[in-house]
Protein backbone atom coordinates (compact mmCIF):
# COMPACT_ATOMS: atom_id res chain seq x y z
CA UNK A 1 0.00 0.00 0.00
CA UNK A 2 2.80 2.44 0.92
CA UNK A 3 4.61 1.57 -2.30
CA UNK A 4 1.48 2.33 -4.38
CA UNK A 5 1.05 5.69 -2.63
CA UNK A 6 4.71 6.54 -3.27
CA UNK A 7 4.38 5.61 -6.96
CA UNK A 8 1.15 7.63 -7.29
CA UNK A 9 2.77 10.63 -5.62
CA UNK A 10 5.82 10.37 -7.90
CA UNK A 11 3.62 10.15 -11.01
CA UNK A 12 1.58 13.14 -9.86
CA UNK A 13 4.75 15.13 -9.22
CA UNK A 14 6.20 14.22 -12.62
CA UNK A 15 2.95 15.09 -14.39
CA UNK A 16 2.56 18.40 -12.57
CA UNK A 17 6.11 19.51 -13.34
CA UNK A 18 6.66 17.89 -16.74
CA UNK A 19 6.28 21.15 -18.67
CA UNK A 20 8.60 23.13 -16.40
CA UNK A 21 12.24 22.96 -17.53
CA UNK A 22 14.70 21.99 -14.82
CA UNK A 23 16.18 25.00 -13.07
CA UNK A 24 13.13 27.20 -13.74
CA UNK A 25 10.37 27.85 -11.28
CA UNK A 26 6.67 28.06 -11.94
CA UNK A 27 5.51 31.71 -11.97
CA UNK A 28 3.42 32.78 -8.98
CA UNK A 29 -0.34 32.25 -9.32
CA UNK A 30 -0.95 36.00 -9.54
CA UNK A 31 1.24 36.15 -12.68
CA UNK A 32 -0.42 33.15 -14.30
CA UNK A 33 -3.84 34.71 -13.68
CA UNK A 34 -2.73 38.09 -15.08
CA UNK A 35 -1.52 36.40 -18.29
CA UNK A 36 -4.77 34.47 -18.57
CA UNK A 37 -6.79 37.68 -18.28
CA UNK A 38 -4.59 39.38 -20.90
CA UNK A 39 -5.35 36.49 -23.27
CA UNK A 40 -9.05 37.45 -23.26
CA UNK A 41 -8.34 40.88 -24.81
CA UNK A 42 -10.32 42.87 -22.23
CA UNK A 43 -10.66 46.53 -23.09
CA UNK A 44 -9.92 49.47 -20.78
CA UNK A 45 -12.96 51.23 -19.37
CA UNK A 46 -12.64 54.18 -16.96
CA UNK A 47 -14.13 52.95 -13.68
CA UNK A 48 -14.52 49.39 -15.01
CA UNK A 49 -14.04 46.55 -12.55
CA UNK A 50 -15.46 48.44 -9.58
CA UNK A 51 -18.83 46.75 -9.32
CA UNK A 52 -20.03 44.80 -6.32
CA UNK A 53 -17.91 41.86 -7.47
CA UNK A 54 -14.44 42.04 -9.07
CA UNK A 55 -14.23 41.59 -12.83
CA UNK A 56 -15.18 43.47 -16.00
CA UNK A 57 -18.08 45.90 -15.67
CA UNK A 58 -19.36 49.00 -17.38
CA UNK A 59 -17.37 52.04 -16.36
CA UNK A 60 -18.38 55.57 -15.50
CA UNK A 61 -17.82 58.97 -17.09
CA UNK A 62 -17.60 60.67 -13.68
CA UNK A 63 -14.07 62.04 -13.38
CA UNK A 64 -13.13 60.91 -16.90
CA UNK A 65 -10.28 62.94 -18.46
CA UNK A 66 -9.39 60.69 -21.39
CA UNK A 67 -8.72 61.76 -24.95
CA UNK A 68 -11.61 59.88 -26.59
CA UNK A 69 -14.74 62.07 -26.75
CA UNK A 70 -17.49 61.59 -25.89
CA UNK A 71 -16.56 59.43 -22.92
CA UNK A 72 -17.10 55.76 -23.90
CA UNK A 73 -16.83 54.30 -20.37
CA UNK A 74 -20.53 54.16 -19.47
CA UNK A 75 -21.22 51.93 -22.49
CA UNK A 76 -17.97 49.92 -22.38
CA UNK A 77 -17.64 46.71 -20.38
CA UNK A 78 -14.03 46.37 -19.26
CA UNK A 79 -11.48 47.23 -16.58
CA UNK A 80 -9.48 50.25 -15.51
CA UNK A 81 -6.04 49.76 -13.93
CA UNK A 82 -7.23 49.24 -10.35
CA UNK A 83 -10.20 47.15 -11.53
CA UNK A 84 -7.71 44.88 -13.30
CA UNK A 85 -5.44 44.45 -10.25
CA UNK A 86 -8.49 43.99 -8.01
CA UNK A 87 -9.75 41.14 -10.20
CA UNK A 88 -6.31 39.47 -10.47
CA UNK A 89 -5.85 39.55 -6.69
CA UNK A 90 -9.44 38.35 -6.03
CA UNK A 91 -8.85 35.33 -8.27
CA UNK A 92 -5.45 34.72 -6.68
CA UNK A 93 -6.58 34.93 -3.04
CA UNK A 94 -10.11 33.56 -3.47
CA UNK A 95 -11.71 36.70 -2.08
CA UNK A 96 -11.93 40.41 -2.87
CA UNK A 97 -8.85 41.43 -0.86
CA UNK A 98 -8.44 44.88 -2.45
CA UNK A 99 -12.12 45.89 -2.59
CA UNK A 100 -13.87 48.26 -4.98
CA UNK A 101 -11.81 51.39 -4.21
CA UNK A 102 -9.34 53.26 -6.40
CA UNK A 103 -5.53 53.03 -6.57
CA UNK A 104 -5.11 55.08 -3.38
CA UNK A 105 -7.43 52.75 -1.46
CA UNK A 106 -5.64 49.67 -2.79
CA UNK A 107 -2.18 51.00 -1.93
CA UNK A 108 -3.28 51.47 1.69
CA UNK A 109 -3.90 47.71 1.91
CA UNK A 110 -0.36 46.92 0.81
CA UNK A 111 3.11 47.34 2.25
CA UNK A 112 5.94 48.97 0.36
CA UNK A 113 8.87 46.72 -0.54
CA UNK A 114 12.33 47.70 -1.70
CA UNK A 115 12.88 44.54 -3.76
CA UNK A 116 9.99 43.64 -6.01
CA UNK A 117 8.92 40.10 -6.75
CA UNK A 118 6.71 39.06 -9.65
CA UNK A 119 3.12 39.46 -8.51
CA UNK A 120 3.70 42.62 -6.47
CA UNK A 121 1.84 45.74 -7.54
CA UNK A 122 3.65 48.72 -9.01
CA UNK A 123 2.08 52.13 -8.31
CA UNK A 124 2.51 55.50 -9.99
CA UNK A 125 1.82 58.90 -8.45
CA UNK A 126 3.01 60.53 -5.26
CA UNK A 127 3.21 58.75 -1.92
CA UNK A 128 4.44 60.56 1.19
CA UNK A 129 4.07 59.88 4.91
CA UNK A 130 1.09 62.25 4.97
CA UNK A 131 -0.67 61.60 1.68
CA UNK A 132 -1.31 59.11 -1.09
CA UNK A 133 -2.14 60.43 -4.56
CA UNK A 134 -1.69 57.68 -7.10
CA UNK A 135 -2.99 57.55 -10.66
CA UNK A 136 -1.97 54.12 -11.99
CA UNK A 137 -1.22 50.55 -10.91
CA UNK A 138 -0.07 47.36 -12.61
CA UNK A 139 1.00 43.82 -11.74
CA UNK A 140 4.80 43.50 -11.70
CA UNK A 141 5.97 40.67 -13.97
CA UNK A 142 9.72 40.98 -13.37
CA UNK A 143 12.40 42.27 -15.69
CA UNK A 144 11.11 45.85 -15.53
CA UNK A 145 7.70 44.93 -16.99
CA UNK A 146 4.14 45.08 -15.76
CA UNK A 147 0.72 43.87 -16.88
CA UNK A 148 -1.81 46.71 -16.78
CA UNK A 149 -4.96 48.30 -18.15
CA UNK A 150 -3.26 51.48 -19.40
CA UNK A 151 -5.75 53.87 -21.01
CA UNK A 152 -9.02 54.36 -22.85
CA UNK A 153 -8.99 52.50 -26.15
CA UNK A 154 -6.30 50.00 -25.08
CA UNK A 155 -6.48 46.35 -24.06
CA UNK A 156 -4.96 44.86 -20.92
CA UNK A 157 -1.31 44.51 -21.94
CA UNK A 158 2.35 44.33 -20.96
CA UNK A 159 4.31 47.59 -20.70
CA UNK A 160 7.70 48.54 -19.35
CA UNK A 161 7.58 50.31 -16.02
CA UNK A 162 9.73 53.11 -17.43
CA UNK A 163 6.99 53.92 -19.97
CA UNK A 164 4.93 55.56 -17.20
CA UNK A 165 5.97 58.66 -15.27
CA UNK A 166 5.80 59.17 -11.50
CA UNK A 167 6.95 55.73 -10.32
CA UNK A 168 5.80 55.52 -6.67
CA UNK A 169 7.11 52.09 -5.71
CA UNK A 170 6.46 48.39 -5.43
CA UNK A 171 3.88 47.14 -2.95
CA UNK A 172 3.03 43.69 -1.66
CA UNK A 173 -0.31 42.52 -0.30
CA UNK A 174 -0.20 41.80 3.41
CA UNK A 175 -2.47 39.07 4.65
Amino acid sequence: MKRRLAVAAALLLLTATASVPLGLSVPPLVIRIAYEIERYGIVYSWGGGHGVDPGPSKGTCRGYRGSIRPCPAARTRGLDCSGFTRWVYALTYGEDVLGPGNTDDHLRKMRRVSRARPGDLVFFGKVTKRSVRTHHVGVYLGGGKMMNAPETGALVRIDTIKKKKDFAGFYRYRR
